[in-house]
């Protein structure tokens, strides 16, 4: 196999510390070289991306990210440093405020920039590049992450190997045309291939005994026999924040181990069940699985999973999980409700999925992602017992699917209250899709108007740019006709053969009015413009309907 050995896109950082290179390389031969920033050593396991622009704490903090190496794609990393891991949670006690475990978990991480000590927020007490030093977690900057990350959407996720450049042959980085050469490898350690996905990664991430956390007396919620509600948390991988979540809820949560042998304590000592996110392949996980269809075969109590919780209470109901091209890590990803049809956008982590066409007739579809059509929840259709994919207690990313925690404790009181409730299916606010579909009916639009942020200073506003063009993408791959006003001929959105149609006109009540006078759009965008776009809705939001003889729709961004 031949190999392509790419040299570091960006130059060392000012006044940093000389750390040699590192060597990334590919199962499939490829090879990326960037400057080290964490711990001096090699290290191998599988190589994903993640598509987040903010929470590089968190996320490398994640146990779902155990035996993988991270790419973020987000160019800029380091700039906030990190926060104390001195600092514990005022709620959880013994268990640190700002991470979702006490350690790193991810094995290695690839970035295109660094911030190195130039880092600022007032929480940070240190560089991402000393902690990572700290955990003994190896890092590169200076990768082109766009090309390694197209690799890896075109070829599928892969295992990777960070190979240390060798002290003995070379003071600092060398020369980097001779490490780049065709006999690289020399210069640099050799390691094993490692495949975590054939590993119990569980077993390593998992608590070892189980521990009691109990919520603030003042929101504590109570049993009918007056002792506090408790949920048992079976922490195949847990976040730290669905605990949080939990817990300030005013439940008690009894976090167990993977392998706990829980189902015989349902309806005594615990009155619902959660099973968590975590690493690998749910499939590793069989003695896991036995024990929730123990659960569900008892129907003692409401069950609730996220993640690898997901999957394995998918799997202990009959179905089939199977592995993606490259998964889904991300912070702004789409999922449609089935049962309200309305569009939430998710955190998520995971490289495996609950095949649909595989659940028993007793379990319905519940979520659905927007962008691939993949499973994200599930449903019992007569117990209460639920799951999703993605990550509704967030840390990081959006906050939109929180109110599941909520779903979940609102649904074991009530079982509490009404034991004929367990033989219903989990009810979930936002109504049902039809009645939203007659509240809201789709616009049906095939021309559509977008009003760009008007004349621009180099460098000022980029945003705008990026989302407009992004949305005149959008539109184009739906089949509308667009219609683009932007006086600015240096832009991304004005670009040949972006837009349909361009008008280089100033963006104000007069030129647009004409505009749409003479094209008559179906529906105009003023949100992707700023403040000038949005003023001009503004002046002409009274004349929309009356300009052409039609009625206009301002369309949400």
């Amino acid at each position: 196999m031949a190999e392509l050995v790419f040299p570091p896109v960006a130059a060392p950082i000012l006044n940093g510390t000389d750390e040699g290179l590192i060597s990334l390389e590919l199962k499939d031969g490829t090879v990326y070289q960037g400057y080290s920033f964490g711990a001096r050593k090699s290290v191998a396991g599988e190589l994903v991306f993640q598509t987040g622009m903010v929470g590089y704490p968190e996320s490398i903090t994640d146990p779902s990210y155990r035996g993988q190496i991270l790419v973020i794609t987000f160019p800029l990393v380091g700039n906030y440093g990190v926060p104390s891991r001195e600092t514990m949670d005022e709620l959880l006690k013994d268990l640190p405020a700002h991470f979702e475990a006490s350690q790193i978990h991810i094995a290695g991480l690839i970035t295109a920039s660094y911030a190195g000590e130039e880092f600022s927020h007032f929480l940070a007490t240190s560089s991402l590049g000393t902690w990572l030093k700290e955990q003994g977690v190896p890092a590169i900057y200076g990768v082109d992450t766009r090309a390694l990350t197209k690799r890896i959407r075109e070829e599928g996720s892969m295992l990777g190997r960070m190979l240390l450049q060798k002290d003995t042959l070379t003071n600092g980085n060398g020369n980097i045309s001779t490490l780049s050469s065709k006999d690289w490898r020399s210069s640099f350690e050799a390691i094993d291939w490692m495949d975590p996905n054939t590993k119990n990664l569980v077993a390593d991430v998992s608590i070892r005994e189980p521990k009691l956390y109990k919520p603030d007396p003042s929101n504590a919620l109570k049993h009918p026999s007056g002792r506090p509600i408790r949920v048992l948390c079976l922490d195949v991988g847990l976040k730290y924040n669905q605990l949080r979540c939990l817990v300030k809820r005013g439940v008690e949560v009894l976090v167990c181990p993977w392998d706990y042998d829980f189902p015989t304590l349902a309806g005594k000592d615990y009155d619902g069940l959660f099973i968590s996110n975590g690493p690998g392949d749910p499939a590793m996980m069989e003695k896991t699985v036995k024990h929730i269809q123990s659960a569900l075969k008892e129907n003692r109590t409401p069950i609730f999973g996220i993640c690898l919780g997901h999957q394995l209470l998918a799997r202990a109901a009959g179905a089939q999980t199977e592995k993606m091209k490259f998964g889904n890590r991300g912070h702004n990803i789409p999922c449609t409700n089935l049962l309200t049809g309305k569009c939430h956008i998710t955190s998520q982590n995971h490289g495996y999925a609950v095949q649909t066409s595989s659940l028993p007739s007793d379990w319905e579809e519940l979520f659905v992602n927007a962008n691939d059509g993949s499973n994200e929840g599930i449903r019992h259709v007569n117990r209460p017992y639920f799951s999703v994919q993605f990550h509704p207690e967030s840390t990081p990313g959006p906050r939109d699917t929180e109110f599941l925690f909520d779903v979940f404790i609102n649904t074991i009181v009530k079982t509490l209250d009404d034991e004929k409730l367990l033989s219903a299916p989990v009810v979930f606010p936002g109504g049902e899709i039809a009645e939203n579909q007659k509240l809201t009916p789709k616009v049906n639009v095939k021309k559509v108007l977008v009003l760009g942020s008007g004349g621009l200073s180099i460098g000022q506003a980029g945003e705008f740019d990026y989302s407009g063009s992004q949305a005149i993408k959008a539109l184009k791959e739906e089949g509308i006709y667009t219609i683009l006003i932007n006086p600015n001929i240096a832009t991304i959105q004005t670009s040949k053969g972006l837009a349909d149609k361009v008008y280089f006109l100033p963006v104000t009540a007069e030129f647009v009015r004409k505009v749409i006078t003479y094209e008559k759009p179906d529906a105009i965008y003023v949100t992707f413009g700023g403040q000038t776009a949005l003023q001009v809705g503004i002046q002409l939001k009274d004349e929309f309907e009356g300009l052409g003889g039609k009625q206009y729709h301002n369309l949400p961004a």
